[in-house]
């Protein structure tokens, strides 16, 4: 395929080619006799003729630098007229299966914006004179072949066989400069697992290649639960051998192992919000967002006294992560096992199996330490399954990731480049288990949003990033193995176990 270009420009580090004094003759198609003292380069309708100790013959002058073995120095090149054309300069960076080549142009030049797949060869014809394409140091699977001609260079480039093609081409300004991305990417591929759910690999453009791993499920076609234990941090292909696909969950505590945020099985809440976005499920349906939900205390005597819960506080204020609770000016009753085993000064410490209620220091305790306090929790709607993660990234079909939405103590991993796990569903009910390899969670919700996700949420990334399908694990491994997690989503077939 050949494309006409003005000029050309990629990522990652970009590497300047030295540009050489003397040019091969075959790169302009001259053939090189020799004759004792005499050297001939000739093409048709062209000789140019070098006498050791006489110097260049009509009508080069004589005195211009002599040719260094079949090189043709640049003097000569453009004193001939194999040249007619301003010089560039070019770069080159790469990384696992692309390429960039950046033109440095000398002038402003029109350039037209394109992007598209190619066959595999890569074939442009550029107005400039390009010799620093001599000392271009190119992957060793990539195959380079280019030739001068007096209006410019013919420039083709080879991919190894077997894969996703792709190039993108666009000029920079200040100073000029045209840019080439040339990608040939590891092949997609689709494996049926069940009845309306395939495990992919597949690449999406934002406007860079991302791939994806990815369970795809019909709607109708699956069924899904949180699995694990709060507490307690396992490999994840433990925690349910036998589901289809395993994803992991929500963030957690990790030096107690306290997950952090709602999670709700079956129906019964086996851990309180935290105060980010969540998912939820039941029904075939999923959803995300903030979860309304009712909170309270009960005392030994059935009194209930409603309270806010971590991030949503309120006059009496329920903590459920370890950590320290409450604010200065408030005291906290430390519950463990549902009873008060003491009240402090805020800031109070809490450990792993304990909840605090904060309360301002000038009232009463409601209960007293040794007395009976209970926390509890209702959804508004209720539902079957939540697991909370955050931040949300699609919602209603439109990209809504802000990582300023949503309370991070840290917010520096929603800026981060790494493995990203996320949960998307179409607005039929289909559901789609995913892992990134490393971007930012600005890109993912870009890639969910363009492949046409009705809504989506980020899940616990990094090294916790983890899909398994029918037990192996399929998404990009970072660390020495698998990160032990607090909990994720087992997928089974709607008919399976």
């Amino acid at each position: 395929m050949w494309v006409r270009v003005l000029a050309l420009s990629v990522l990652l580090a970009l590497a300047v080619a030295q540009t050489p004094t003397t040019i091969p003759a075959e790169r302009f198609g001259l053939s090189v006799l020799r004759d004792s003292y005499v050297v001939v380069f000739k093409k048709d309708g062209l000789e140019l003729v070098y006498v050791e100790g006489i110097g260049w013959a009509p009508p080069l002058e004589p005195t211009l630098p002599p040719p260094s073995e079949d090189g043709l120095p640049l003097e000569v090149v453009r004193a001939a007229g194999l040249v007619q054309v301003p010089q560039a300069g070019v770069r080159l960076s790469g990384g696992a299966g692309r390429l960039r080549l950046v033109f440095d142009l000398p002038e402003r030049l029109p350039v037209e914006k394109r992007e598209g797949s190619y066959p595999g060869c890569l074939s442009l014809e550029l107005p400039y004179f390009l010799p620093d394409l001599q000392t271009l140091k190119l992957p060793p699977e990539l195959g380079l072949e280019f030739r001068y001609l007096p209006h410019g260079t013919q420039l083709s480039l080879q991919a190894p066989t077997g894969r996703l093609y792709r190039y993108r081409q666009y000029a920079l300004e200040d100073p000029w400069r045209f840019v080439l991305d040339f990608y040939y990417l590891q092949p997609e591929t689709r494996e049926v697992l069940s009845r309306g759910i395939s495990y992919l690999e597949r690449w999406v453009w934002t406007p860079e290649p991302l791939r994806l791993f990815m369970i795809q499920a019909d709607p109708g076609s699956w069924r899904m639960e949180p699995v694990g234990q709060p507490g307690s941090r396992r490999p994840l292909d433990q925690m349910a051998p036998g589901a289809l696909a395993l994803l992991n969950g929500g963030y957690f505590d990790n030096r107690t192992a306290t997950p952090i945020g709602l999670w709700i099985q079956d129906g019964v809440a086996l851990n309180f919000p935290f105060g980010r976005s969540a998912l939820l499920w039941g029904n075939g349906q999923v959803f995300g967002g903030f979860p309304k939900f009712g909170a309270w205390v009960e005392t030994a005597s059935g009194q209930r006294y409603p309270v806010g819960v971590n991030l949503w506080r309120a006059r009496l204020t329920a903590h459920t992560t370890p950590g320290p609770a409450g604010r200065p000016g408030e005291n906290v009753a430390i519950v463990e096992r549902e009873r008060v085993i003491a009240t402090l000064p805020a800031p109070a410490e809490l450990k792993a199996g304990q909840w605090g209620l904060s309360f301002p220091a000038s009232e009463a305790p409601i209960a007293h330490t040794g007395e009976t306090l209970k926390l509890r929790m209702s959804l508004e709607p209720p539902v079957q399954y939540a697991l909370e993660a955050g931040p949300l990234l699609i919602q209603a079909g439109q990209n809504v990731f802000d990582p300023k939405r949503e309370p991070f103590t840290d917010p520096r991993p929603l800026n981060a480049t790494a493995l990203q796990s996320a949960v998307a569903w179409t607005l039929e009910g289909g559901v789609w288990l995913v892992v990134s390899e490393p971007t930012t969670p600005t890109v993912l919700a870009q890639a969910l949003q363009s492949l046409g996700a009705w809504g989506a949420i980020r899940m616990d990334g990094g090294g916790s990033s983890q899909l398994y399908v029918r037990g192996v694990l399929r998404s990009p491994l970072i660390e020495s193995r698998p990160r032990p997690v607090v909990n994720g989503l087992a997928l089974y077939p709607k008919a399976g176990p």
